[in-house]
């Protein structure tokens, strides 16, 4: 009786409840499933590639047997290189903040023209001087007694400030110089456009870039105005520039006349663009949009009544409201649709147009079409930008560092699960195959959240390697203490579990905190290093402390050993 008390002790001490082992494996099982399509990335690739492109509307043979090279039950997540493993292009941009101050006072003359003449019995005659500074609008007026009464009413179309940074202060800086209106943003003004500009710019080459189908792009702000831009996959810098440079700025001007002449030059507040279909065609028009391209909420790929390939587009109600009004008030009249300094129409405004909507024709091809379509659905610029620095990774490059990668995670993987073995024997090959359920979980874990593998992350995941046992060689440690007490092999175990449990967790929250900080303050490869450590410590621990333990659980029932060989 004696004698088979102590291993029905032993199972009673080991005891893993049934919810708790059924979860465990559940979740063991998923993270080897939900990894699995990582072994076999092109494949899954083409298929998720054409299962994208057939609900796109482009279904092909081609893409069908594409889309059989993985069954469409299995998952079919998997992990995006970042550029350093895929190859692709690499942008350093300067945004020019400043053009934005000339856009913004150039949009105000036609307010302040028009109050100005509301009042000429006061203030005379108002015109548009000269300026070096195209970020400051110069007003004179023909009586210069009224030049306090002008101040005045120019004064009302100051608004109070909106972020927090400038509670208090007005947008514009309005005073009267050397006889003349001067109008310009404030210095606080300034500072918000600079910042607004930054995050447009941001936002829309995101939606640009996203738009082309490209994977997990990095475009982060640096500096005051420096966006870094990172594709992977895209062929090169001068692809990716076209696409990014491209501001398909859209803009509708009245027409003034056409010329021939290429060095004809405009009257003051006109512009000359050349006609994108004719190339010895020009237009004189004035130089102030009556709508621009930002007001456009829609914009897709269509066909004329000819059956020729063209853009539909759609105004905002504000947009729709003044296209509309100009178009009741100049039938007759050409009205030119400029895209990025070329006209690309110009039609005869045959009646009103109410609704905000039109179409643009043109010589498109298809594909023109639909790209044009998709530059003006991601907006305009709001300024130009200069490149600083590009760089192409080829697919070559790229596809040495992910060999270089795999060479270094199977070097130290094998180390590790040698040394495991030898060390501590049985319980070391335990431990071996909870690391290899342990990458399971990282890997499936960076699939599931759609997550970039970058060199630097290959890293952390190579240093979680080595990391991940040591949780178990504390554990290891720590029974071959209790078993030194003569205390039996159950007991051993579940204190050496127990006691292992707090420097365990100390240590891996330290290094927890240590990733935390890397990905709150780090960017671009310091970020994915710090993703896949961090990651590595929350399967690390979990891996030790319950899949092993349900692992030895499951043999001490099996064999109930009176000595362990540890």
């Amino acid at each position: 009786p004696l004698r088979s008390a102590g291993p029905l002790l032993g199972s009673l001490m080991l005891q893993v409840a049934l919810w708790k082992r059924v979860l465990i494996l559940v979740i063991c099982l998923g993270a080897a499933v939900l990894a699995t399509p990582n072994l076999f990335y092109d494949r899954v690739e083409r298929h998720n590639d054409a299962i994208a492109r057939i609900e796109a509307g482009q279904d092909t043979p081609a893409l069908q047997a594409d889309r059989a090279l993985w069954p469409d039950w299995l998952p079919s997540n998997i992990i995006n290189l970042g550029l350093d493993l895929r190859g692709g292009a690499h942008l350093l941009a300067e945004v020019h903040v400043t053009d934005v101050y000339a856009d913004r006072i150039d949009g105000l003359w036609p307010e302040v023209r028009d109050l100005l003449r509301n009042e000429r019995a006061i203030v005379g005659g108002v015109r548009r001087m000269p300026s070096d500074d195209a970020g400051l609008l110069r007003v004179a007026i023909g009586n210069p007694a009224g030049l306090p009464h002008a101040l005045e009413i120019v004064q009302s179309l100051a608004r109070p400030m909106q972020s927090l940074t400038g509670i208090g202060q007005q947008d514009l800086d309005i005073r009267i110089e050397n006889g003349e209106i001067l109008i310009s943003l404030s210095e606080a003004e300034r500072a918000a456009t600079d910042d607004r500009t930054m995050r447009q710019s941001l936002e829309i080459i995101r939606r640009r870039v996203d738009e082309v189908g490209t994977r997990e792009p990095t475009i982060l702000r640096q500096g005051a105005d420096r966006i870094l831009i990172q594709v992977p996959g895209i062929g090169s810098a001068e692809e990716l520039k076209a696409l990014i440079g491209t501001t398909a700025r859209l803009t509708f001007h009245p027409v003034v006349r056409t010329t021939s002449d290429a060095s004809t030059i405009p009257e003051p507040r006109q512009v000359v663009h050349p006609a994108m279909d004719d190339p010895g065609l020009f237009y004189v028009l004035e130089q102030t949009p009556v709508v621009s391209g930002e007001q456009l909420t829609d914009a897709q790929p269509d066909f004329d009544q000819n059956g020729r390939p063209a853009v539909a587009f759609r105004f905002n109600p504000a947009g729709a409201r003044a296209f509309g009004l100009y178009t009741a008030e100049n039938i007759g009249n050409p009205f030119a649709i400029v895209l990025d300094d070329e006209v690309i129409s110009a039609p005869v405004i045959q009646s009103h147009i109410p609704g905000g909507s039109g179409i643009i024709t043109g010589r498109f091809t298809v594909e023109e079409s639909t790209q044009l379509a998709v530059l003006l659905r991601a907006g305009a610029l709001p300024a130009g930008m200069t490149f600083l620095e590009e760089r192409t990774i080829g697919p070559e490059l790229g596809q040495d560092s992910v060999d270089a990668g795999k060479i270094a995670a199977v070097v130290a993987m094998s180390a590790v699960l040698l040394y495991m073995g030898l060390a501590y024997g049985f319980f070391g090959w335990i431990a071996n195959v909870a690391l290899l359920f342990n990458i399971a979980m990282i890997f499936a874990i960076l699939s599931v959240i759609g997550g970039t593998l970058t060199l630097p992350g290959i890293a952390g995941i190579v240093l979680t390697i080595g990391m991940a046992v040591d949780a178990n060689v504390l554990v290891f440690e720590r029974i071959r203490e209790e078993l030194r007490t003569a205390r039996g092999p159950a007991r051993a175990i579940e204190l050496g579990y127990e006691k292992a449990m707090s420097s365990i967790v100390d240590a891996n929250i330290t290094t927890f905190i240590t990733a935390s900080i890397l990905f709150a303050l780090g960017s671009g490869p310091v970020r994915g290093f710090a993703v896949t450590l961090g990651l590595g410590i929350v399967t690390s621990v979990f891996s030790a402390l319950f899949v092993t333990r349900l692992i030895i659980v499951w043999w001490f029932e099996r064999r109930r050993p009176k000595t362990l060989a540890l």
